[in-house]
C-alpha cells in the first residue's frame, strides 16, 4: 500500500490588538519617523497587521492556532505522534527548549511524541510540511502538527520605516495524517546561502548579551528581485514533478509578503488573481505564519474545497525557498 499525507485540518490565530496603517503611523510620527497608509499600501498592499501582547510568546499563538486545526481534524492532542513548529522568532532566543517542545507540554500532550522546530524564516511553513510528508510516506508517523507562528514583533527596529511596517505576528497550523489518497502531490525545497546577508538579524548571542543587531535588516530591492524569479521557477518544479500543470491549480496560497510579489508570481503561472488567496493586506508579513494563515482563512470561508489542488510556495531569510503541492 502507497502512503500518502494529508491535510485534514486548518488553523489560525491572530492576536487581539489588531494595528492599521494609520495606527501605526501616529506611533511612527511620535519617534520622528514619517511615512503614511499611502506610502505603505502602495509599496506592499498592507492596511493592518497585528501585535502580539507583552506576554505572548510564539508558543501561545502557536497552541491557539493548533487547537483550531485539530478540531477540525476530529483529533485530540494524543493523537498527535510528531509536532512541528516553524519560526524564526522562538520562544527562547537560544532556540532551545524548542517551540515545538514548549507546545507539546501547553496541549497536554503526554504521549512523548516527537517534536522539534524548522527555521527557514519565511519558507519555515513549506520546509516543514516537506519534513511531515516525508515521515508520513516512510511509515515513521502518522499525525502530524505543523505549526508556523511568529510574533516579528519583537525584532522590528521602529527607527527603520522600510522593516517596521511591513512585517505582523499570527499563527496557521495544519494536522497531516496518513492517507491511501492522495493529498501532498509534490514538494520541492532550495537555498543559496550566499544570499544570507540580504535578510536577516544580523545578531548573535556572546557572554549572555547580544552581539551586532537584534533588528530585523532587510535589502528590500534585492528580496524582491530574487523572490519573483525563484517563486515562478519553484512552482513549476513542483507541477513538473507531480505531472501537472498551472492551469490544473485551483488556488495560489503564496507567502504573503508584499502584493506585487505575489500579483507577478500569479502572473507568470498565467493564473488569474481571482485564484490567489491574498491576506497580506490584513495581516501584513507573518513569515512562516503566513501561508497557514492565508490557507485557514480560505478553507473556512469555503473558497478552497476537497479535492482542489492548492500550490503553496514562499521565499525567506537564508536564502531559502520551496513549494508544496497538495489535493484538500
Amino acid at each position: 500500500m502507497t502512503l500518502y499525507s494529508k491535510i485534514i485540518g486548518t488553523g489560525s490565530y491572530l492576536p487581539r490588538q489588531r494595528v492599521t496603517n494609520a495606527d501605526l503611523t501616529a506611533q511612527l510620527a511620535a519617534k520622528g519617523v514619517e511615512t503614511s497608509d499611502e506610502w505603505i499600501f502602495s509599496r506592499s498592499g498592507i492596511s493592518a497587521r497585528h501585535f502580539a501582547a507583552p506576554d505572548q510568546l510564539s508558543s501561545d499563538l502557536a497552541v491557539a492556532a493548533a487547537k483550531q486545526a485539530l478540531a477540525m481534524a476530529d483529533k485530540q492532542p494524543h493523537d498527535i505522534d510528531l509536532v512541528i513548529v516553524a519560526s524564526s522568532t522562538p520562544d527562547f532566543y537560544g532556540s532551545f527548549p524548542s517551540t515545538a517542545c514548549i507546545v507539546q507540554r501547553k496541549l497536554g500532550m503526554t504521549n512523548h511524541s516527537a517534536a522539534f522546530d524548522v527555521q527557514a524564516v519565511c519558507s519555515g511553513f513549506v520546509y516543514a510540511v516537506s519534513v511531515a510528508d516525508a515521515f508520513i510516506k516512510a511509515g515513521a508517523h502518522k499525525n502530524v502538527l505543523v505549526i508556523g507562528a511568529e510574533v516579528f514583533s519583537r525584532i522590528l527596529n521602529f527607527d527603520d520605516r522600510t522593516t517596521c511596517v511591513l512585517f505582523g505576528d499570527g499563527a496557521g497550523a495544519i494536522v497531516l495524517t496518513a492517507s491511501e489518497e492522495p493529498g501532498i502531490l509534490a514538494t520541492k525545497l532550495h537555498a543559496d546561502g550566499s544570499y544570507a546577508d540580504i535578510l536577516s538579524v544580523p545578531g548573535n548571542l556572546a557572554n549572555g548579551a547580544i552581539a551586532g543587531s537584534g533588528f530585523l535588516y532587510m535589502d528590500g530591492p534585492a528580496v524582491f528581485k530574487l523572490a519573483v524569479s525563484v517563486l515562478e521557477q519553484v512552482a513549476h518544479e513542483a507541477l513538473e514533478h507531480a505531472g501537472m500543470t498551472a492551469e490544473q491549480l485551483d488556488w495560489l496560497v503564496p507567502h504573503q509578503a508584499n502584493i506585487r510579489i505575489m500579483k507577478s508570481t500569479a502572473k507568470k503561472l498565467n493564473l488569474p488573481i481571482e485564484k490567489m488567496v491574498v491576506t497580506v493586506d490584513q495581516h501584513g508579513n507573518t513569515s512562516a505564519a503566513s501561508i497557514p494563515l492565508a490557507l485557514d482563512a480560505a478553507v473556512r470561508d469555503g473558497r478552497i474545497k476537497p479535492g482542489h489542488n492548492v500550490m503553496m510556495e514562499g521565499v525567506g531569510g537564508g536564502f531559502t525557498w520551496g513549494a508544496v503541492l497538495a489535493r484538500m
